[in-house]
């Protein structure tokens, strides 16, 4: 046996190449070893920008007594927890109810059918403040397995039995209607921490769902309270160290509760998922802040991560090993480098002498705009030719399918409502890339990895997302190409996902072959599955023929009809569903511009820019698209004019030449 991790499509499983563990990847082969030698499997689950899964890889699986223990026990087998989201989904549940918590790297030992009986996140090499050493618990395991076999097949059959019972279809629950949706809406903004902005304490994530559930809550029914908690947060995270000041991207989230410290990996998700809220709230109500914020994240997004195949899934926490180290300053460096402003820049981006970080250092902060905004730009510049010249964080090439359908719809619909046509052609590119790359004899793939599509299959939530995406794609352009694959990827992902109770929906493709198809209602930092495909499905609907409009419609309602009991008792964990909720109570809402002949596109461009969220606005002549069958621009002052039709539903209002007579709620 030998280390085969060299020729993998991911670059963590390719970190770990060079350890002198015999490191698989997920398959049979690996299952049928284990049987063969009867030995258990030990699963180790991280992604690439993980700080604690390189402390644990340099700790002990670098060791070479360490490592020898490990390939004489066990079948020992690497998973990249972004490549393969199923697989982290079934034991990181397993993590949890056998720990309370979870987190990565994630470490698992498994029968060779793959039930799992000890789990645990990081272990260090030697016992440490009443944690086992990682080599402890080798032989323990060992131990236990050697001489106590039927309490392992025991322990591992009931927690088998307890992850398929919480896998199951959701309960009913209360029904959708804008009182569920105003009580949802309410109890998110009374857990808001109305000092630093944000929800809960310390480690504080951006609440990216539930900003954008928020903004749209504001936009269909006038609630300020919800507008007040998006827009205190999104400008809280937008000034704090959380935010990259000098090059726009938000790390994944801040160690402290005030967003001045982030732990300083930034994913691709992260950043998709917060430009189309910072992008919906620049364009609703011209915030200044949250209209550089969007300009900013997009270059971010082009400068850094894009790899000219699409979007890169992440940049490290770590650079050379230290955390933060690309990123952080001292009042000296300061000086050194900005002479007579670095005093002032000092205080405008919060570095002090006792510092905000380690060793005296500081993240940079902007708590307030600057007084002198050429000098700060010219400060910027400055900082950021100084930093280009550090060591640089390590990046992970592996593009996922779901994560830039999340850039593909934010830059689509940034670019409609803001007027950025590049943005749009940027979106174009990359959804061209993912459909030439990752659809493989009509399924999806997960990832690719320097043009190179990987073998692991999409899940429900890249199928969704992609869907959306390219109907997003569709109504800014108009053009059908992104209409026609975006309801053949919908269809496949009914196909493939679906449930026998319709609206139910399982989150990995079933020739995946585990344990169990898992599922999960709840949206954490990136969307349920379930609730992007409801998104989808909406979609979907508006654009769809008259003859397959009635089953998507019926699939939504059913998805919809799921999400009531998650937005009562848990709506902090549901801010994607509520984000769908709120188009959807509203009608939902389909806007048709019917053009004329010499039309200009203006009127469906105004429409774009002030349609709420969630909107999709078909343009084009009569019958052209399913929403302008039998609908036509009307003659006003002896020639012909756009006319907007907005629809609820299957029922529309008449039409309107005029966008200010629009009835757009």
């Amino acid at each position: 046996m030998a280390n085969r991790l060299g020729q993998s499509t991911s670059p963590y499983l390719r970190q770990h190449a060079d350890n002198p563990v015999h490191w698989q990847e997920w398959g049979d082969e690996a299952f049928a070893q284990a049987r063969e030698r009867d030995v258990p499997i030990l699963l180790s689950v991280g992604y690439a920008a993980c700080h604690w899964c390189h402390v644990m890889a340099h700790e002990s699986f670098e060791n070479a007594e360490l490592a020898a223990r490990m390939n004489s026990g066990f079948v020992c087998v690497k998973v990249d927890r972004e490549e393969r989201p199923d697989i982290d989904a079934i034991y990181m549940a397993a993590t949890v109810a056998m720990t309370g918590q979870g987190g990565w790297p994630m470490t698992c030992f498994l029968t060779p059918d793959g039930d799992p009986f000890y789990c645990g996140t990081y272990f260090p090499p030697h016992a440490r403040n009443g944690q086992p050493g990682f080599g402890e618990l080798l032989d323990a395991v060992t131990g236990t397995w050697t001489t106590r076999r039927d309490e392992v097949d025991v322990a591992a059959g009931k927690i088998t039995e307890h992850l398929r019972a919480t896998a199951q279809n959701l309960p009913d629950g209360p029904p959708l209607d804008v009182q569920l949706l105003a009580d949802a809406v309410a109890a998110i903004a009374a857990d808001e921490d109305q000092v630093h902005g944000g929800f809960g304490g310390a480690p504080k994530f951006p609440p990216s769902n539930i900003l954008e559930g928020l903004i749209r809550a504001a936009e269909y029914t006038d609630d300020q309270t919800a507008l007040d908690v998006a827009t205190r947060t999104l400008h809280a995270m937008a000034r704090g160290g959380v935010y990259d000041q000098l090059a726009g991207g938000f790390a994944r989230y801040a160690v402290d509760a005030a967003w001045v410290v982030p732990h300083f990996e930034k994913m691709l998700y992260d950043n998709g998922l917060l430009l189309r809220a910072y992008a919906h709230l620049a364009r609703r109500t011209g915030d200044p802040l949250a209209l550089r914020v969007t300009q900013e994240t997009v270059a971010f997004l082009d400068e850094q991560l894009w790899t000219g195949r699409g979007y890169a899934s992440s940049l490290d926490a770590d650079t050379e090993g230290v955390e933060g180290l690309t990123y952080v300053w001292t009042p000296d460096e300061f000086a050194q480098i900005l002479g007579d402003d670095a005093q002032w820049a000092a205080q405008t981006f919060t570095v002090t002498a006792g510092g905000t970080f380690e060793h005296g250092a500081s993240t940079l902060q902007l708590l307030r705009d600057p007084d002198d905004m050429d000098r700060y730009e010219s400060v910027r510049v400055r900082l950021r030719e100084v930093r280009a010249r550090r060591p640089q964080p390590d990046r992970d090439d592996k593009v996922v399918t779901g994560w830039n359908a999340f850039a593909i719809t934010a830059l689509a619909e940034a670019g409609a409502g803001l007027d950025r046509p590049d943005w749009i052609d940027r979106a174009r590119q990359t959804a061209a890339g993912l459909l030439d790359l990752h659809l493989v004899d009509g399924d999806l793939r997960r990832s690719s990895l320097d043009g190179e599509v990987g073998v692991p299959l999409g899940a429900l939530d890249d199928y969704a997302a992609l869907v959306t995406a390219l109907l997003t794609l569709h109504s800014v352009t108009g053009e059908d190409r992104w209409r026609t694959a975006g309801l053949q990827i919908c269809d496949r992902a009914i196909e493939v996902f679906a449930d026998d109770e319709p609206g139910a929906w399982f989150d990995a493709h079933p020739r995946a072959d585990l344990l169990l198809r898992p599922r999960d209602p709840v949206d954490g930092a990136t969307p349920a599955g379930a609730s992007l495909m409801a998104e989808a499905l909406v979609a979907a609907t508006a654009v769809a023929d008259l003859d397959a409009q009635s089953r998507y419609a019926d699939l939504a309602a059913a998805t919809l009809s799921r999400a009531g009991i998650v937005l009562a008792k848990a709506p902090r964990s549901a801010g994607h569903w509520l984000t769908v909720a709120q188009t959807y109570v509203a009608g939902p809402l389909q806007i048709g511009v019917a053009q004329a002949p010499d039309s200009d596109g203006a009127m469906a461009a105004r429409l774009r820019r002030r349609a709420p969220g969630g909107v999709l606005v078909i343009a084009g002549e009569q019958d052209s698209q399913p929403l302008l069958t039998g609908r036509g621009p009307v003659p006003t002052g002896g020639r012909l004019r756009d006319a907007a039709y907005v629809c609820r539903g299957q029922v529309c209002d008449l039409p309107v030449t005029d966008v200010d007579g629009a009835r757009l709620r």
